[in-house]
């Protein structure tokens, strides 16, 4: 059986149909053809779909299922469904689970959950024993196995000597490792960017400066080891300007940050909604414009959903009680097409996380296996609970309004269309 997708807009600046509106025809997972107008046949799967535009398959670099050990939070074949329908044909997939996944039992664990859908799941290996900081995990047999980086999630390496012992092992096998950007010494048991906004609503702050110090500690250590370091989800104008320097001097570092923090603010815990409490918190509009700015500039190199699932019982009580966490595959690209053009959208899900995580970006080409997101860049909306189709529903986006529609994916040769 055959797969025609009719009067596509092809968004991919590696093809030489970039912006040109064809036919795409795909037979056993592959683009046979791509013409002004291909007729179909009997046998054939057409996909007619309103002002439809395509694009090499997307790829979020942070992804949270809970399977292993927190099923009720999200489980492997639900969360994929859910990343197929918001466009994504590969996620990466974080350790922080129940085991943690620190080994290479662990990371076959979830590739053989995987296998066969439609959506690629690419495990991060854990960098630490159990994730705790104190012993570095089993790297190259997890990367051996299928890991394609090694991070401990929200979690920060204090210890500067495992960090700096990792970055020079890793080079070993070209492992990329991941820091997050937060100093705990600093932070303390904060829950809310540091400002005026903590005071008024009385919440403990988090400096921004406890990202500052993490990640000039961490730039310093590559600058000495040499490696590849990868600084997830940063959230400050601060930091963006450390990454530009590092990388003017040549440094091979690169980062991401969340849609949630290059859209939302501090102003948003004024109703103490558990849903708003995520790590690293929500800042200023002031590091909301340098981070946009960040992207536009390839500062930051890539654009994470972050997605987080969370159960009710953890999200629905006090707001310094709550777990950090907002699921976001399905609002992502719609609330990025609010404050981004959508060139640098898919830049930012495409050609710059694939490279760095090593992961092969097909072209929209004859020839080519097809791995495809099908999508509408000019709907309006507002996101609602109906839209959630992850088993937690810890949503940021609630109420906010989205700009474009994502119709589904095409990859590993299966058609996923959203309802």
């Amino acid at each position: 059986m055959s797969t025609l997708i009719k009067s596509a807009t092809i968004i991919d600046n590696s093809s030489q149909f970039h912006l040109q509106k064809k036919d795409i025809l795909i037979e056993r997972g592959v683009i046979q053809k791509i013409e002004n107008n291909i007729k179909p046949t009997t046998n054939d799967v057409v996909i007619s779909l309103e002002n439809l535009h395509v694009s090499c398959g997307w790829f979020d670099t942070s992804v949270s299922f809970g399977e292993p050990g927190f099923e009720e939070r999200e489980t492997i074949e639900n969360g994929l469904a859910t990343a197929a329908k918001s466009g994504f044909t590969a996620v990466a997939v974080n350790p922080n689970t129940n085991p943690i996944i620190d080994n290479k039992s662990a990371i076959e664990f979830l590739i053989n959950k995987a296998s066969k859908k439609a959506t690629n799941l690419f495990p991060i290996g854990a960098l630490t024993h159990q994730s705790r900081g104190m012993q570095m995990a089993e790297l190259y047999d997890m990367q051996q196995s299928g890991a394609i980086a090694f991070g401990d999630y929200n979690a920060a390496i204090a210890n500067d000597n495992l960090l700096k012992i990792a970055l020079l092992y890793a080079q070993n096998f070209d492992g990329l490792v991941l820091s997050f950007p937060k100093n705990n010494a600093i932070a303390g048991d904060g829950v809310a960017n540091e400002g005026i906004n903590s005071t008024k609503l009385g919440l403990k702050g988090i400096p921004a400066l406890a990202e500052h110090l993490q990640i000039a500690r961490d730039l310093f250590l590559l600058e000495y080891t040499g490696g590849k370091l990868h600084i997830p989800t940063i959230s400050t104008k601060k930091s963006v300007a450390l990454i530009k320097e590092a990388k003017k001097k040549g440094l091979d570092v690169t980062c991401s940050v969340s849609v949630h923090h290059l859209l939302l603010t501090d102003d948003e815990l004024i109703d103490f909604d558990g849903n708003k409490k995520v790590n690293p918190p929500l800042r200023t509009k002031e590091d909301t414009k340098a981070l946009q700015k960040g992207v536009k500039d390839g500062i930051i190199d890539m654009i994470t959903s972050d997605h987080n699932p969370i159960d009710i019982e953890h999200k629905k009580v006090a707001f310094s009680d709550a777990k950090d966490g907002t699921i976001g595959l399905e609002s992502a690209f719609g609330a990025l097409h609010t404050v981004l053009d959508l060139a640098t959208i898919i830049n930012c899900f495409t050609v710059h996380p694939k490279k760095r995580f090593g992961i092969k970006n097909y072209a929209i080409a004859i020839g080519e296996k097809a791995d495809i997101t099908l999508f509408n860049p000019n709907t309006t909306s507002t996101f609602t609970n109906k839209q959630i189709l992850s088993t937690s529903k810890n949503s940021i986006f609630i109420d906010k309004k989205l700009k474009g529609k994502v119709y589904g994916i095409f990859a590993n040769n299966q058609l996923i269309i959203k309802k």
